[in-house]
């Protein structure tokens, strides 16, 4: 199998050496999921005994009908203008001659715990050759890197035999593209293998590429039978078909549709007594909204179902971070984000610069002229957040200037009386200042927040009131961000985090969001993951954190749910 990757390109797949197409043969129709962050596997293994490798080679010789769909998947994007990926452990990419390094027409990330240094043939002088090689220590620091990637198209994750096991067992694999080699010798040794797939989670469909085999002689009739073509390679007469397994949403609950005044489609939740209780908060609300709420119109003119007045619990304790997981939240762009308004900075042009766009609308030059701020340079927020948060009261000049040392510092103010007077009533921060909003791109959405600590568990608790919430897009990355904040400010105050209250006013869905929501409502939600900060470091104060120092550890969410922003 290590053979055979040699000659492929990356993808969010798991490479199964059976899976494999040609790019110059043609294009291939691959399933929907490749629109979202859903990863695959590609990978070709022994008939029988699943062996995909013996002392770091393929067992068999290879096999260029299989090579060739290979290629083709792993390099063919779901739409026009899109890169693949492939992630692959530091064998599989050592095992890949050096004229084939990197695999062509994909970014090519491979999972080294040394780091660079621990990977041989990483191009050097060539921009572009470095841009698509990427080294990560995990495959979610490889999900995370890929996440900061605009162009991407799918991922696929083609070897070694650890790097598959870790793909499967942690859910993120939700297709494998599988090649079922036979007719080897009985005597064929292996040394590795590719993870067992269960037929109680797993579904099994040929996948027919005829048309992308090369030196073999196939019954083109067999294209239409309902089992997998079998191919045959002319040289060494093994035979091999192309499949594809697809893992099962067995928790997925049944979804019972009434009609309603509103022709609004009604959604099961998930349940059982390993539901994750808390995200059920979250999907249970969506559902009374989509079901039950008022339909209203909104700024964007997109139109919302609307309900007033909605409130989750969130506990953090243990290190909890409550990631949403049934879709997978932007967790860098969540942690980039906070620690931008923690430097109270208004420039969205920062963020952009990291590969973070979730400003870039409402800082675009065509809408900071629908807000009559044509003064304004673009990505020139104004006073919003991070501005209120540490200069609340200051005079508003422009994104460049150095505010420091003017208005009130409410977030430091916070963390003081945290510290030094832990029963206040007061340890408030807000970003709802009336004489500046007509300066901000958009007034505050999460706009006012309370700390409370109890001093017998010395625990430090935060509830957040926002007038306004988009529940599809926003409210994940907003649940994230407070929780991390508070999760911050108590490693600060040297407290523990206890709970996150988010008390919504205006909670809304989108009407060009409600299928994407009905489609998360049917996920079960798993377990949240834990935050984990760096080890070593001494966190002085509020502003001694980087986006390096956190560590989000057994995330393991449903995959990407796309949804247009409303601007």
């Amino acid at each position: 199998m290590l053979t055979r990757l040699r000659r492929t390109t990356q993808n969010h797949i798991i490479r199964c050496t059976c899976c494999i197409r040609s790019i110059t043969t043609g294009k291939v129709k691959l399933p929907a999921f490749q629109t979202m962050m859903d990863v695959a596997a590609v990978v070709a293994a022994a008939a029988g005994s699943r062996g995909i490798g013996y002392d770091g080679k393929m067992p068999w010789r290879s096999l260029p009908g299989d090579m060739a769909h290979f290629k083709k998947v792993t390099t063919t994007p779901p739409s026009p203008g899109l890169t693949n990926a492939v992630i692959m452990g530091r064998k599989t990419w050592d095992s890949i001659p050096p004229k084939f390094r990197p695999l062509e027409g994909r970014v090519n990330i491979v999972l080294s715990r040394k780091g660079a240094a621990g990977v041989e043939g990483i191009p050097s002088g060539d921009s572009s050759a470095e841009e698509n090689v990427l080294v990560a220590a995990s495959i979610e620091e490889a999900m995370d890197k890929l996440e900061r990637r605009s162009n991407l198209g799918s991922t696929f994750i083609i070897g070694g035999g650890e790097i598959y096991s870790q793909g499967i067992q942690s859910g993120l694999v939700k297709r494998v593209i599988y090649t079922n080699v036979k007719g080897l010798p009985e005597d064929t040794k292996f040394d590795a293998f590719f993870p067992e797939l269960s037929e109680k989670e797993w579904d099994c469909v040929p996948l027919d590429s005829k048309e992308n085999a090369e030196n073999e002689d196939v019954n083109r009739a067999a294209k239409r039978a309902k089992k997998a073509m079998e191919h045959v390679d002319a040289k060494s007469g093994l035979r091999y078909e192309f499949l594809e397994f697809i893992r099962r949403e067995a928790d997925a609950p049944t979804v019972s549709s009434t009609e309603s005044d509103s022709s609004v489609q009604s959604d099961a939740i998930p349940e059982g007594p390993d539901v994750n209780p808390e995200e059920m908060q979250y999907l249970e609300i969506c559902r009374d909204i989509i079901e039950n709420g008022v339909k209203r119109g909104d700024r964007t003119g997109t139109g919302t179902l609307s309900k007033f007045g909605v409130q989750m619990r969130y506990s953090l304790r243990g290190d909890t971070l409550p990631l949403l997981t049934t879709k997978r939240t932007f967790w860098r762009g969540v942690a980039e984000e906070l620690l931008w308004f923690v430097k109270g900075s208004t420039n969205a042009n920062e963020l952009a610069a990291k590969n973070i766009h979730i400003w870039d609308g409402n800082g675009s030059r065509e809408f900071l002229d629908s807000r009559g701020l044509q003064h304004r340079e673009q990505g020139d927020l104004g006073p919003v957040y991070g501005f209120q948060w540490r200069h609340f009261g200051a005079e508003y000049k422009d994104m460049h200037t150095d505010y420091t040392g003017q208005g009130v510092d409410q977030l430091a103010d916070c963390i003081d009386k945290i510290i030094n007077n832990p029963e206040d009533r007061r340890i408030i921060m807000s970003a709802w200042n009336p004489k500046d909003l007509d300066l901000m791109a958009l007034p505050p959405c999460h706009m006012f927040c309370q700390f409370y600590v109890d001093t017998e568990k010395n625990e430090v608790s935060c509830q957040m009131y926002q007038r306004s919430a988009d529940m599809g897009l926003g409210v994940p990355f907003n649940i994230a961000s407070y929780a991390l904040l508070t999760h911050m400010i108590a490693k600060v105050t040297g407290r523990k985090a206890g709970d996150f209250v988010h008390t919504i006013g205006d909670a809304h869905v989108y009407l060009n969001h409600v299928d994407a929501l009905r489609e998360q409502l049917q996920r079960k939600p798993r377990a949240f993951p834990k935050l984990k900060m760096k080890d070593g470091k001494e966190f002085k104060d509020i502003d001694s954190f980087e986006y390096e120092d956190f560590e989000v550890v057994g995330y393991k969410p449903h995959g990407t749910i796309k949804m247009k922003m409303a601007v």
